[in-house]
């Protein structure tokens, strides 16, 4: 376990504000900001978008390049935190910790689709209500152009997302607020709040539905200690989400 005293929970406290700073945490400032930005320009947020997945440069090899970096660069902080918790005086290796092992691979594949299709309806819920209301941007989350790779590109874009925020937010944040003394009830709900925060640029309705999605995985985490089924959940909505939008979008009339 970590340090239990006092100079102990203040070094873990300002770990965490220095991990956040660095990735999430940040991400949910500029979202904020983003979200207040677009409530104020003329028609609100019903007329504005959020792109998810967009390209990053007219030409195709260096859009390429830009995507693949975007999505490695952004793994960063989840080697940072395993590294941070790896430092701490347990036994039990980080995966096995954080429940990122293969020790219950049927479970973790079960559970991962089950929380996927326990999530994914009432997400989908809370956008278009929040589009009917004028308090969601119009979500596009898929590029504009379309290349050979685009799709495995945008099925590793899913990957690193559901890495990124179930380690970072479910299995480090979760557990360091823990350990410096934090409630489970204050804890997985701080884990949710965060999560919503950075998905406000998307609008308030993806705010809450992502709060509220976060309320049930950081549940799921304090009751069973696994965070793969929650990473096999995630990718999976956003597989959906970008993929199917790109396949089906016209047919649908979403574009």
């Amino acid at each position: 376990m970590s340090d239990p005293r006092p100079e102990g929970a203040r070094r873990l406290s300002v770990e965490i504000w220095i991990v956040l700073g660095l990735s999430l945490g940040a991400s949910g400032v500029f979202a904020f900001v983003n979200l207040i930005r677009k409530a104020t320009l003329p028609g609100g947020l019903r007329d504005q978008t959020a792109t998810l997945n967009g390209t990053r440069d007219d030409r195709e090899v260096f859009d390429f390049v830009f995507q693949v970096l975007n999505i490695g660069f952004a793994l960063v902080p989840v080697a940072l935190v395993l590294y941070l918790l790896s430092l701490d005086h347990v036994r039990e290796r980080v995966s096995v910790r954080l429940g990122l092992d293969r020790a219950r691979w049927r479970f973790d594949a079960l559970s991962g689709f089950g929380l996927f299709a326990l999530i994914g309806i009432p997400g989908l819920a809370f956008y278009f209500v929040g589009r009917a209301f004028g308090i969601t941007a119009e979500i596009i989350p898929s590029p504009d152009i379309e290349y050979w790779w685009t799709i495995p590109v945008l099925i590793l874009a899913a990957l690193q997302n559901a890495i990124l925020e179930e380690v970072v937010v479910i299995g480090y944040l979760m557990t360091r607020l823990k350990q410096i003394g934090w409630t489970t009830t204050s804890t997985i709900v701080a884990a949710a709040a965060l999560r919503g925060s950075y998905h406000l640029y998307q609008g308030v309705g993806p705010g809450i539905g992502n709060f509220v999605m976060g309320l049930v995985f950081g549940y799921w985490f304090h009751r069973t200690k696994r965070v793969m089924p929650l990473v096999i959940a995630h990718t999976l909505l956003d597989v959906v989400a970008f993929v199917g939008y790109l396949l089906f979008a016209d047919a649908l009339g979403l574009k």
